[in-house]
């Protein structure tokens, strides 16, 4: 049996081991292992009158992962934190029952010509953290594990894999991975994943099975074990997964918990402005994303 499953335009025909769509969720899977959402940012020129400006805005049940391939962000949150992240670190913010932050372009560049390239992804809590008092890590790049094996290198930017484990703090079993290759080169590395996997193509092709695939798709695995491909030369992949939970996920806006209810009373809290449970940020308290109106009414 083939081990790739092809979406375009979230329409599925089955051709083997891998789903591939350009984002997640989408419709026929909507989680892979505990990550639930990515985004892949840009890349973007933006002009010196031109920023990123994500005024505050909430979140629950869920932890938020920046990586950066180029530029610069400063983070600000309701626990308190005020930090630039830079290309090759990571920010890791565990929402919990709840935490607001936001992402601005830091005030020396503002008045410049920059670019902005990177990743924003949300991995969802186990069950018994989903309530937990939010917490915020910043981990330098240089704290990230690096290295190279048969002229391909690795690194492991969150969770375990390859009998290493990053500095990252993650509260369950998995993994995120970026492949880099100057040569083209076969890739075997099922052996070395668990759970389940998914590949997203950055730069060059993957090919596997006897068919190609181009940057910008994500390619999900039927079978995590089965994860063998070939890539071009100057590739980079991210491959990201891990153990699913047993129950559910809900989203709802900024919004991940296994309890419709929780996702309810969160868009009160936030529609009311309550700070008790969605503090201010400190440094950014002028402004905030409000509720779209038709997220309110959804149940």
């Amino acid at each position: 049996m083939s081990n790739i499953g092809l979406i375009i335009e979230e329409k599925a025909a089955d051709i083997g081991n891998f789903l591939v769509g350009r984002l997640l969720p989408f419709r026929e899977k909507r989680a892979v292992g505990p990550f639930v959402f990515i985004d892949h940012m840009g890349p973007s020129e933006l002009k010196d009158y031109q920023n990123l400006d994500v005024p505050p805005h909430p979140h629950i049940g869920l932890s938020t992962l920046t990586y950066l391939l180029e530029g610069s962000i400063f983070h600000r949150d309701s626990i308190g934190s005020a930090v630039e992240i830079k290309p090759g670190a990571v920010n890791w913010m565990t929402a919990g029952k709840g935490v607001v932050h936001s992402e601005r372009t830091p005030e020396y560049l503002r008045h410049s010509d920059k670019r902005l390239h990177g990743f924003q992804i949300w991995v969802g809590l186990p069950k018994h953290l989903e309530q937990s008092e939010p917490t915020f890590h910043h981990i330098e790049a240089d704290e990230i594990p690096v290295w190279e094996e048969d002229g391909i290198q690795y690194k492991l930017i969150a969770g375990e894999a390859f009998g290493r484990k990053s500095a990252v703090p993650v509260h369950s079993q998995l993994f995120f991975i970026e492949i880099k290759t100057k040569e083209a080169k076969k890739i075997s590395i099922g052996k070395d994943l668990y759970g389940e996997a998914a590949m997203y193509v950055l730069d060059g092709t993957v090919s596997t099975e006897g068919n190609t695939y181009g940057s910008k798709q994500l390619m999900i695995a039927k079978d995590t074990k089965l994860c063998e491909f070939e890539m071009s030369e100057n590739g980079t992949v991210y491959l990201f997964g891990g153990e699913p939970f047993d129950e559910e996920r809900f989203i709802f806006w900024n919004f991940v918990n296994s309890d419709k209810e929780m996702i309810n009373q969160a868009k009160i809290n936030w529609n009311d402005q309550n700070h008790d449970a969605f503090p201010l940020v400190p440094g950014d308290e002028k402004e905030y994303v409000p509720l779209p109106k038709a997220i309110l009414n959804r149940k």
